[in-house]
């Protein structure tokens, strides 16, 4: 998953290399389904630890990335060009492939369009997308703040979202209320009239327009995402990577929300309406964090290039291999028919197979398509940045 379009000479190693680690984290989550399920950890999610350590990483880095630019118009034409050419090389690939993997289910193009499928009631193209619709909402959510001039106030935002998801838990079905054919259309139209108005609107046009985006992203998050409390628990996490960003930066008043949010994160899995593994979600929670701080505390040390080098693929890799293991398994039939031995050495063909074609797709699709967006926009009229928040908490 992307954190920023700069020039990798300018990119945080260690926050690649934490990309890196989270991709191949979800692409052995899908792997061990059908190859050696037997080292396939019970005791954590695989894949929700790579997932959480995206959204941890892409709190810490996209909020910085919008106030360092100032620019809203600029922002959101780097994220565009940044997330949509794969994506939609993506969606091509399953559809091409449709014939010997039958397209799932319940598939909303229009929803696509927003890449909200999954807070509208709609199924993604393939699995790894439904990340893609947190990462827009927070990208929303974020610009709405940031027009307003209330952005640093991470420390309440990401405990407010906590708490909203202990609060959805207790009152809401353990599943979204969205769904149908009309929602994605009413959100796509609602969502051109916010970024109208903040991107080309100004004064009280661009504040309504602010207002229509958050109120948005927060009703998106509450009925729509498919399983409510875990949407509001997904932005308290990703505002949770703010708050260390601006406490590095001397930018907040300390680092205390992370652990209100760590706190509320481990009270809403043992809660009676939720029906999930609260143990193992614990410990997935726990590693992603801890392995946050570890990359953190090593920031100004040397990263091994390897790591480097995976983080800049990662995208590429989170968003096709899911399409690749499909057409390997129609090619080579199931792996658990194969002795143990056969198994890893397919295993590790199939690893280096996503790779290989992952950093294909980054160096013919990805960077050029980040190139083009970083001309266009610098060539644009920037936007006045908001009045700086006096208050800040976290």
């Amino acid at each position: 998953m992307p954190i920023d379009d700069q020039p990798p000479i300018t990119r945080y190693r260690w926050l690649d290399a934490l990309r890196g680690l989270g991709a191949t984290a979800v692409l052995l989550e899908h792997m061990t389904y059908r190859f050696l399920p037997d080292v396939r950890p019970t005791w954590f999610n695989l894949g929700n630890y790579g997932v959480l350590v995206f959204f941890l990483v892409s709190g810490y880095i996209i909020p910085a990335s919008l106030e360092r630019r100032g620019d809203v118009r600029a922002f959101w034409i780097g994220r565009v060009f940044r997330l949509y050419p794969l994506y939609v090389l993506t969606i091509v690939i399953v559809l091409a492939m449709a014939s010997i993997a039958p397209l799932r289910k319940n598939i909303d193009l229009v929803g696509h369009i927003t890449m909200l499928m999954e807070v509208t009631g709609s199924w993604a193209f393939t699995e790894p997308m439904w990340t893609l619709s947190y990462e827009m909402v927070f990208y929303i959510l974020v610009t709405a703040l940031f027009v307003a001039g209330v952005h640093r106030r991470s420390g309440l935002f990401a405990l407010a979202f906590g708490l909203l998801s202990v609060l959805v838990a207790f009152a809401m079905p353990t599943r979204g209320l969205l769904g149908g054919p009309v929602v994605p259309v009413v959100v796509l139209a609602v969502l051109l009239a916010g970024l109208g108005g903040v991107l080309f609107g100004s004064g009280r046009v661009r504040t309504a327009g602010a207002l229509i985006l958050g109120t948005l992203a927060i009703a998106l998050v509450v009925v729509g995402s498919r399983v409510p409390w875990q949407g509001a628990m997904v932005l308290a996490v990703m505002f949770t990577g703010t708050v260390i960003h601006r406490w590095e930066r001397g930018q907040g008043s300390g680092i205390w929300p992370v652990l209100g949010v760590a706190f509320l994160i481990c009270l809403t899995p043992f809660m009676k309406p939720v029906t999930v593994n609260g143990m193992a979600n614990l410990m997935t929670v726990a590693l992603a964090g801890g392995t946050f701080c570890l990359f953190y505390a090593l920031r100004g040390r040397r990263i091994p290039y390897g790591l480097a080098w995976l983080g800049l693929i990662s995208y590429s890799v989170y968003m096709l291999h899911m399409p690749l293991l499909r057409l390997f398994f129609f090619v080579a039939g199931d792996p658990l028919r194969f002795p143990v031995v056969v198994q890893l050495g397919l295993g590790l063909g199939v690893l280096a197979a996503v790779c290989g074609v992952s950093w294909l797709t980054y160096r013919f699709v990805e960077l050029p398509m980040q190139r083009v967006g970083r001309r266009l926009a610098k060539g644009r009229p920037a936007v006045p940045s908001p009045p700086r928040d006096r208050i800040t908490i976290g």
